[in-house]
């Protein structure tokens, strides 16, 4: 069993992805996998070429799937997966000389089932965060969190799939699924570490991924919001639920873009209220999470 599989979903991403790739290749241990859960339709002909020739030479495993969908991409990473640890991996990143050998050494040293890597965005490269008290994933200052950011943290496989992996009602642009999955995992026992030795360069580039759902502050499809409702209300009871619905009801529209704009306010309360109900459908249907069958 190969010690790490690195694991990388992706959805409408062309020559970032192949670059993205070639950077992990350059710098993976010795013993790994990389799997590329490929949710997109039609790739350009010169990135599918570079992904069949690496799928070929065994450099990756080419796992395409018809369905646009972070959170089933990653179950399926779980459940193909060789390695006894899991990283997950944004499509468009230069990582760190050190991500792997930090994520794995983190996993060796800290009571930890998750580590959390460190993101640098690109709007952060160069400062200096030496002196930060408060935490954000771009801190330098390790510690045990309650939270973690999706494009660049490490599992132990078997932790992930007996909690039940990732819920796949969080859709299209899958808001909060992070936070529901970090919930059942310290419900379960387990710890989550900070390791910001284990860093990525998050290029977030302007197109692929989730900015294929277009821009939350003007479209009226529910594609941001379904996943924020869907958490409220897995996760909050009473008048907690209340709270934060209209407290999220009223922030999507009281932004500086809306006020001036006032014509896009009704195509965002009409985004809301259908991901509020989408969400108040797949809360009534319940979690869907990998079966312990998978296993």
């Amino acid at each position: 069993m190969a010690a790490l599989t690195i694991a990388i979903p992706t959805y409408q991403r062309e020559e970032t992805l192949v670059e993205t790739i070639a950077h992990v290749l350059a710098i993976a241990p010795d013993e790994f996998e990389l799997l590329i859960i490929d949710q997109t339709p039609r790739h350009e002909p010169d990135v599918t070429a570079a992904l069949s020739a690496w799928n070929e030479s065994g450099g990756i495993r080419w796992l395409q799937s018809d369905v646009p969908s972070i959170t089933q991409a990653m179950n399926r990473a779980l459940i193909e997966a060789k390695g006894e640890i899991v990283l997950f991996l944004d499509d468009d990143l230069v990582p760190d000389q050190d991500l792997f050998t930090s994520h794995l050494a983190a996993h060796e040293q800290e009571r930890a089932s998750l580590i959390a890597g460190r993101v640098l965005q690109p709007w952060q490269e160069g400062q200096d965060f030496s002196s930060d008290k408060h935490f954000h994933f771009a801190t330098l200052r390790p510690r045990y969190i309650d939270k973690f950011m999706g494009g660049n943290f490490s599992i132990t496989r078997q932790t992930a799939l007996e909690i039940g992996g990732f819920d796949e009602n969080f859709v299209k642009v899958a808001y909060n699924f992070e936070l529901d999955f970090a919930h059942r995992l310290l419900a379960a026992g387990h710890h989550i570490y900070y390791e910001p030795a284990a860093l990525i360069h998050h290029l977030k580039v302007s197109s692929g991924g989730t900015r294929s759902y277009g821009d939350h502050l003007t479209t009226a499809k529910p594609d941001h919001a379904v996943g924020a409702y869907y958490y409220i209300l897995r996760r909050r009871l009473g008048i907690s639920r209340i709270k934060e619905i209209s407290i999220r009801l009223f922030r999507s529209i009281a932004t500086k873009h809306h006020l001036k704009k006032p014509w896009t306010i009704f195509p965002s309360l009409v985004a809301e209220l259908r991901g509020f109900f989408w969400a108040l459908r797949l809360a009534g249907e319940g979690p869907r999470l990998i079966r312990s069958s998978h296993d």
